[in-house]
């Protein structure tokens, strides 16, 4: 057997191209004064070699850093592992390494801790998740400090509040999935909230009001129970509202986790879901597949989004001051229709 394969490095890749270190160095920084030609044969001599650069070696050659942070607080761990994969992918495909800070929105220090952050970590920007990426004093104040940084944030249009962010439409799928449960002939639909901390929860919430209104539903408050995004809160929304004198025949839960726990008390009560109770969630995550029935919900393309929020931020940190702001862009979940939802049946 043959032993440890050296690792190529960027002195193999000058020798490959016939170039200088200089003209490597100038490519994989993606310079733009290496000719197209020159540039070719770098590009082909680094995928024949399959040399990866390292960014905490360039970090240190470099006065410009070559690692992005990611930060985080979310209760949901399929969220954050889909976010996580989407950033690492473009850190892998663009040389940048990557820090992954998980901590606490809520912090009063939050600000000095994701500055200290950059400086000492040496970090040449951030991608911001809800709930920090929604703070606008928190992003105010980094964008004070020279932190570069990309947002992803739930609304309904382009914020155009001045800071590069990812949107995503939460409230038109969550109208979706509302105006899917009525048009089945439900009209008594239970609502669960995620975090209040969290935009997302908002603009789910006022999608399903919005869906009401505009089919000449009342909105009927003891049909809406506040919690968080997790399937405890799930299970003991869901037991609340079946307790209820007139229990609805649907529930809408603001995510898969929260619904999957919907899920769990009917079962528990010994309802048929959904021909006693239709469940609906949002995100189709992992828990929305591997139920039974599998969940309604609204598909989320979240690794992308945060693939997206990574590119736009090297453009962010790439791109001259003087130039022209670039658009933000902007998701739009879709509706899946699966076997948790059907018509009311007849009382």
């Amino acid at each position: 057997m043959r032993g440890n394969v050296r690792r190529p490095t960027i002195k193999d890749v000058a020798e490959r191209a016939a170039v200088s270190l200089k003209t490597v160095s100038r490519v994989i920084n993606d310079e733009p004064s290496v000719q197209a030609r020159t540039r070719d044969r770098v590009q082909q001599a680094i995928a024949e070699l399959g040399y990866q650069p390292d960014p905490s070696a360039r970090s240190l050659r470099s006065a410009q850093p070559y690692a992005l942070g990611l930060v985080y607080d979310n209760p949901n761990p399929y969220y954050v592992i889909a976010v996580q994969n989407g950033v690492l992918s473009v850190c892998r495909e663009t040389g940048y390494g990557l820090q992954i800070h998980p901590c606490d929105s809520s912090s009063p220090n939050l600000a000095q801790e994701l500055i200290g952050l950059v400086r000492y970590s040496r970090l040449a920007g951030l991608v911001l998740a809800p709930p920090m990426s929604e703070r606008h004093a928190l992003v105010e104040e980094l964008v004070a400090h020279g932190v570069r940084l990309v947002r992803i944030v739930s609304a309904a249009s382009d914020p155009q509040d001045g800071s590069a962010c990812v949107f995503v439409d939460d409230r038109d799928a969550a109208y979706d999935i509302t105006e899917h449960l009525i048009q089945l002939g439900h009209a008594r639909i239970g609502f669960l909230w995620g975090g209040k901390s969290h935009g997302s929860s908002w603009e789910r919430y006022k999608g399903y009001e919005d869906a009401l209104r505009d089919y000449g539903i009342a909105l009927d408050p003891e049909l809406v129970v506040e919690g968080d995004y997790s399937f405890d809160d799930g299970f003991r929304g869901a037991r609340r509202l079946l307790a209820l004198p007139r229990p609805p025949t649907a529930i809408f839960g603001s995510n898969d986790e929260i619904a999957a726990g919907v899920l769990a008390a009917a079962k528990s009560s010994g309802l048929n879901v959904p021909y006693d109770l239709s469940i609906a969630g949002f995100e189709d995550s992992p828990f929305s597949k591997q139920s039974w029935p599998a969940l309604t919900t609204a598909k989320q393309a979240t690794e992308e989004i945060a693939r997206h929020a990574a590119r736009r931020l090297l453009q962010e940190i790439r791109e001259q001051p003087a130039r022209k702001p670039l658009a933000n862009e902007g998701f739009s979940p879709e509706l899946v229709v699966r076997g948790s939802t059907a018509p009311p049946r007849p009382r």
